[in-house]
């Protein structure tokens, strides 16, 4: 079995991952592969996209549809993070079942704890489990909201191809820096600069092994916040406006903005007028009921609300006091417009034109797998 690694950059637009900033990594490509641009799953929110990875899957199969749950019937909500959400078997499963040996290595704690059972190494920046850590020689992490936990966990997965060399290795950072920091800043210019530093090292020590490095979703800049939970029920309708990006880690997202939100409608009278309401709103984009969403989008039709609504692209749905808020300071994601993401490709599975979205990844591994 051909070893892998999979490396995905949290929040990592295009912009970000340039030649300059990534020079090993656009080198290697070109001698072994290759680098184009693809598109994450919708919404654009770390859950839904790390769920697509793993399994080569869409939501529709995964049932991931966000990093907050809501049960309409029981009006029960809460972040994901803790297994049972993920329906669909991933690629690290397979391995294991296969045989091979298996690694998750994670800044966010999260991301261990939603698709990380029975992996056998198990690492989180967040959450570091100390005796891994000695046993395998790693340092204890920094911060996770730093510039240096992305270097920490790369060099994290370096040591455990060096000593371990397990057959998949599933690596992911945190995108802090991206939410706070442009392509043109010093910040994500190292972040990604020492990451491709890594990805050098690691090709060095294993010069057969398949390695991807893509992203789970982009990141832009938000002009102006809304919170459309208050904006409809001062226009009289009753809905429940649920956030698919919201999640634990607000120094990410203060004001847990996000590009999408599944609206669920307390009174169905209200249908037909609700979605005028919101086709007419300048913070919306696109606004579609669950069957267009589900049929557009791959999700499953049950857990997206009645209507979904994609912000604008300097909008951002947020739960800020009152309606508006102008802001220079907000980076975030979750909307159509952060769709677009970086694949790089070292001794890939299958040829270019294979990989279209990032789920592509996992399913040409399988297939390569099944043959």
């Amino acid at each position: 079995m051909q070893k892998i690694l999979i490396v995905v950059i949290d929040g990592c637009s295009p912009e970000y991952f340039t030649l300059e900033n990534a020079p090993n990594i656009y080198s290697l490509c070109e001698q072994r592969g290759f680098i184009k641009n693809i598109y994450g799953a919708v919404p654009t929110v770390t859950n839904v996209n790390h769920a697509s990875i793993l399994s080569g899957l869409w939501p529709n199969e995964t049932q991931m549809v966000g990093n907050f749950f809501y049960d309409h019937i029981t009006g029960k909500s809460g972040f994901i993070q803790e297994k049972g959400f993920m329906k669909a078997t991933t690629i690290l499963q397979h391995i294991k079942s296969i045989g091979g040996k298996t690694a998750l290595l994670t800044v966010k704690g999260k991301i261990l704890e939603v698709y990380g059972e029975d992996v056998d190494l198990r690492i989180s920046a967040e959450k570091p489990a100390l005796n891994l850590l000695e046993q395998l020689g790693i340092s204890m992490p920094p911060k996770i909201q730093s510039v240096e936990s992305s270097k920490w966990i790369l060099d994290a997965a370096y040591t455990c191809i060096q000593k371990e060399s397990p057959e998949i290795v599933y690596c992911t950072t945190n995108d802090y820096i991206m939410h706070h920091y442009g392509p043109n800043s010093e910040q994500a210019k190292k972040q990604i600069n020492d990451i491709d530093n890594c990805i050098k090292k690691i090709y060095e020590l294993e010069p057969p092994r398949q390695i991807y490095i893509t992203a789970d979703h982009g990141m832009n800049k938000k002009t102006t916040l809304v919170n459309f939970q208050n904006l409809s029920e001062q226009a009289g309708f009753h809905v429940v406006c649920v956030p698919p990006i919201k999640d634990r880690y607000i120094e990410n997202h203060g004001y847990q903005e996000g590009g999408t939100l599944y609206v669920y409608m307390k009174n169905a009278d209200e249908m037909e007028k609700y979605l005028q309401f919101v086709s007419a709103q300048i913070s919306v984009d696109k606004v579609l009921n669950k069957k267009e969403a589900a049929e557009l989008y791959h999700l499953p039709i049950n857990s997206i609300g009645d209507y979904v609504i994609f912000a604008s692209e300097d909008y951002a749905f947020a739960e800020i006091e009152g309606i508006y808020l102008n802001t220079k300071d907000v980076r975030t994601h979750g909307s159509l417009y952060e769709m677009k993401i970086p694949l790089a490709a070292i001794n890939p599975a299958a040829s270019k034109e294979k990989y279209q979205f990032s789920k592509d990844i996992t399913s040409n591994i399988l297939q390569l797998l099944s043959r």
